[in-house]
């Protein structure tokens, strides 16, 4: 675990899918959807596909595509990707990308909750920044976390995705804070982008228990 920060800290951004939030349902729609076609598709080779395809969306190649700087793309670039998996089931793309890749069918981890609770408890605002097409607001709102969140800064709005620091600049001056007084907490290397817009970042580890992220982690880096 890496120790404690000891400059002062006034604001800790979240990345928001994969993060905060996550899909729990993706092999479930495969295999569900398999099943009406007339396939049939066991839970395991159901959870291989998903893992397979959604790391694949994590590649540079993808994520460089614009995806998520408007809905069209984003529908344009995922369901291209989740095409692989028409061999598999004829059009199990649209399925997944209407099922799976709405903001609103996400869930919390376990530990979100408690995790933002406890980085408000030390006095220091809270920010959500995320490559998203759509609004996060309703999305935290649906879950009772909006009051935990400061501000939300999506790249459709800016114009720019990570890692590009304008999104992180334009985060943290969002919550009246400098950028050398911002963690920037997130999952994946796009999240170092941070580090170039002048904030300190920490990037979960891949490998966690269940739907708890392992967010407890954060918390431990913060000063009592």
């Amino acid at each position: 675990m890496a120790p404690p920060l000891s400059q002062p800290l006034r604001a800790v951004l979240f990345d928001w899918g994969d993060t905060l939030f996550h899909a729990p349902h993706a092999a479930d729609v495969i295999v569900s959807f398999s099943r009406s076609a007339g396939v049939a598709v066991s839970d395991t080779r159901a959870r291989e596909l998903w893992d397979e395809i959604w790391l694949a969306g994590k590649t540079p190649e993808e994520i460089a595509k614009g995806r998520d700087l408007s809905m069209e793309a984003h529908r344009r670039v995922w369901v291209d990707l989740f095409s692989r998996l028409d061999a598999v089931v004829p059009g199990l793309s649209r399925a997944l990308y209407e099922r799976v890749m709405d903001p609103h069918s996400w869930v919390p981890f376990a530990d979100t909750r408690s995790t933002l609770e406890a980085v408000r408890r030390r006095g220091l605002k809270v920010g959500v920044v995320s490559n998203v097409p759509a609004d996060l607001r309703p999305v935290f709102a649906k879950h009772g976390l909006d009051g935990l969140v400061d501000s939300y800064t999506h790249s459709y709005e800016v114009g720019a995705e990570k890692p590009d620091p304008a999104i992180f600049l334009a985060a943290a001056k969002s919550l009246g804070v400098k950028p050398s007084e911002t963690l920037m907490v997130g999952d994946h290397a796009v999240d170092r982008g941070a580090e170039r817009a002048g904030m300190r970042v920490f990037i979960l580890p891949t490998e966690f228990d269940g739907d708890v992220r392992g967010l407890d982690r954060v918390v431990a880096l913060l000063p009592s």
